[in-house]
């Protein structure tokens, strides 16, 4: 265990530095958030003003809605990544040295944890900049972190699958394309699901995108609601583990195929 884990290590730094070396795509990763609160924060900021949606200030309801939308949206592409791997030949190269098999999947997942942590920093330091409060206080904005990294793994792993399985950018980005918005708008990212009609609450019900938003708002209220957080968040975490055993194992198969 010791050397899988200084192996995710080495791995995690190796693909950090080619993130940092990449200045522009940086800043994407942080503006994006930044377009995302404004634009659906002023856009759509009225609603609260509907019967029955149960917040009284829009900019509080949506800083978990974009923190869910950005952890989705930037953890899909991961599967490009392991595309570039592939076609570089790098890939095969590192499956000829003695490093930890599972440190090269792992660090896939590691580097998008970390500019997903980035990215919900940022989008709470902007949304407390912009007048959003946050009433769970320390312990709410960290569920919400942790959710949003657990919502990040599990389709930064099943994107890695996809890769590994398709290993055509096109399929990516389909399925990608296919995914995103509906994954996010059958969810409470940017409205109360007491204000869907029924068969869009019953799809939310099994959306880990609204898990995610479920177990964040709970934890953030001014009274928290532990018993969604432990719920909602235990349902993420044994999805998360689950697509992470799908993603080693994909691994393992193209191993084989090499």
């Amino acid at each position: 265990m010791t050397t899988l884990v200084a192996h995710t290590w080495w791995m995690t730094n190796r693909r950090l530095k080619v993130l940092i070396k990449q200045p522009a795509f940086v800043v994407i990763l942080l503006v994006q958030p930044a377009i995302w609160l404004f634009l659906f924060g002023n856009l759509f900021r009225r609603v609260v003003e509907i019967p029955g949606f149960g917040a009284g200030s829009y900019l509080d309801y949506i800083v978990p809605g974009v923190v869910a939308m950005t952890a989705v949206s930037s953890n899909m592409w991961s599967g490009m990544g392991v595309l570039e791997e592939i076609d570089r030949g790098t890939l095969n190269r590192l499956l000829t040295t003695p490093i930890a098999r599972g440190a090269i999947m792992n660090a896939l997942v590691v580097e998008q944890a970390l500019s997903t942590a980035v990215q919900v920093g940022a989008i709470i330091l902007l949304g407390l900049a912009a007048g959003a409060s946050y009433p769970g206080g320390a312990a709410g904005l960290t569920v919400l972190m942790v959710s949003a990294l657990l919502l990040g793994t599990i389709f930064s792993a099943l994107s890695n699958t996809v890769g590994m399985l398709a290993r055509q950018r096109e399929t990516i980005i389909g399925i990608n394309t296919l995914l995103l918005l509906p994954l996010t708008f059958l969810s409470s990212a940017f409205m109360a699901t007491s204000l869907m009609p029924s068969w869009m609450r019953s799809i939310a019900d099994w959306n880990p995108v609204n898990w995610a938003l479920a177990c964040a708002r709970a934890a953030m209220r001014p009274e928290p609601d532990w018993g969604i957080v432990a719920s909602r968040g235990g349902w993420l975490l044994g999805l998360a583990v689950v697509t992470l055993v799908l993603s080693t194992r994909t691994f393992r198969a193209y191993q084989k195929s090499v």
